[in-house]
């Protein structure tokens, strides 16, 4: 078999490809990349035994067809330091001797045999569902709600990211039990229902491997998994077993107060005073009157403190409550608008933040559970 290749072309594809590779395999063989050539298309596969990403790269001077694995670390370490060029692949099809090369030099591998490579095939089944949409309406989704998602082995179900398919919409959902983030689209309709958590690892690899530009169809079958297929990319992933939580259940309706303040005075505020925080539970206190927020930090084992007053609008009476200043943080974060409202009840109650205007078509809701405050 032999082939021609643009160098940043395969590296870009085969270090995508790699982020589906574990760092440690149970099976070597799960060390490598399964090189397929078909026609004038190269077919590059990684597996970590549970999931499977493919990338489609168009290919030169093709004589002969087959498949062979070849050590992937090695292959996106040397493409990665490699100008840009075109390679030529020249493969012995009984030995699987390989040879990359350009003009200045060469590289020698040892292949391995495409048929050891393990393959996942899904058996047909009555329950597939599909849809289409933008890549860029499931890459925001998953940008707002991600970074929520659990990652305590304990709670399984909530280490991963909940999509909740309807009809006319599509919603997002993560939590750790502490913070929880909704993001609901409704520029998409889907026309069907249903739903499933991608887990934490497949989020990733679908956030750094597929792009805005093209479109995705999504394929779920609750029982084997889902995948998502553009022009050049294939990525079979399973999903997190169990039931996630009820987030329609969690999130208050009707928290009566109202606090609004400036987004950029208060997250640069949050920062400054987290620095006086105590490291043992990262308690940051609010004092709220009806038009001041003061906020507070403090560490008793150093002596030290933080104390930062902000101009805001509450409508209710005075008020302390304490949140943890890094889950706080990273709610206030993923915001774009001038203000921050919170939704508040009592100091025991969830908090309920949110944009004072959301975007075209969409809603975000944010929760964030308190933390005791005996004094301020």
């Amino acid at each position: 078999m032999k082939f021609t290749v643009p160098s940043k072309t395969l590296h870009n594809f085969a270090s995508a490809v790699s982020k589906v590779i574990n760092a440690k395999n149970a099976l070597t063989i799960l060390n490598n990349f399964l090189f397929s050539i078909e026609g004038n298309v190269l077919t590059v596969t990684a597996c970590d035994g549970e999931n499977t990403l493919c990338g489609r790269i168009p290919i030169m001077d093709v004589e002969g067809s087959g498949e062979f694995c070849i050590d992937a670390r090695r292959v996106v370490e040397l493409l990665r330091v490699m100008p840009e060029q075109e390679l030529n692949f020249d493969i012995d099809d009984t030995t699987l001797a390989i040879e990359m090369s350009h003009p200045n030099g060469s590289y020698k591998f040892m292949g391995v045999s495409g048929a050891e490579y393990p393959r996942f095939k899904r058996t047909a089944s009555d329950n597939l569902q599909t849809f289409q949409t933008s890549g860029a309406v499931l890459l925001r989704g998953l940008e707002f709600t991600s970074f929520a998602a659990g990652t305590d082995m304990l709670r399984p179900q909530m280490m991963g990211v909940y999509w909740d398919i309807k009809p006319d919409k599509l919603v997002f959902v993560a939590t750790d039990t502490h913070k929880l983030v909704k993001f609901e689209d409704q520029s998409i309709a889907p026309g069907i229902e249903g739903a499933f958590i991608l887990p934490n690892k497949s989020t990733n690899v679908f956030r750094s491997v597929f792009n805005k530009d093209e479109d995705v169809k999504v394929s779920l079958d609750p029982q084997q998994g889902v995948t998502f297929e553009t022009d050049t990319f294939t990525f079979d992933s399973r999903l997190v077993k169990g039931r996630f939580p009820d987030y329609t259940r969690v999130i208050p309706a009707n928290n009566p107060f109202t606090l609004t303040v400036n987004r950029h005075q208060f997250t640069t505020a949050v920062r400054r005073v987290s620095l006086f925080v105590d490291e043992g539970h990262g308690l940051i206190k609010f004092r709220i009157t009806p038009d001041l927020l003061t906020i507070k930090a403090s560490d008793n084992e150093y002596n030290t403190s933080g104390v930062e007053n902000l101009a805001a609008d509450f409508t209710g009476n005075n008020m302390v409550v304490g949140f943890s200043s890094s889950y706080l943080a990273e709610l206030a974060g993923v915001l774009w608008t001038d203000d921050i409202v919170f939704k508040l009840a009592d100091p025991s109650k969830p908090a309920v933040i949110l944009p004072t205007e959301d975007k075209a078509d969409t809603k975000l809701t944010m929760l964030l559970m308190p933390m005791s405050v005996t004094d301020f």
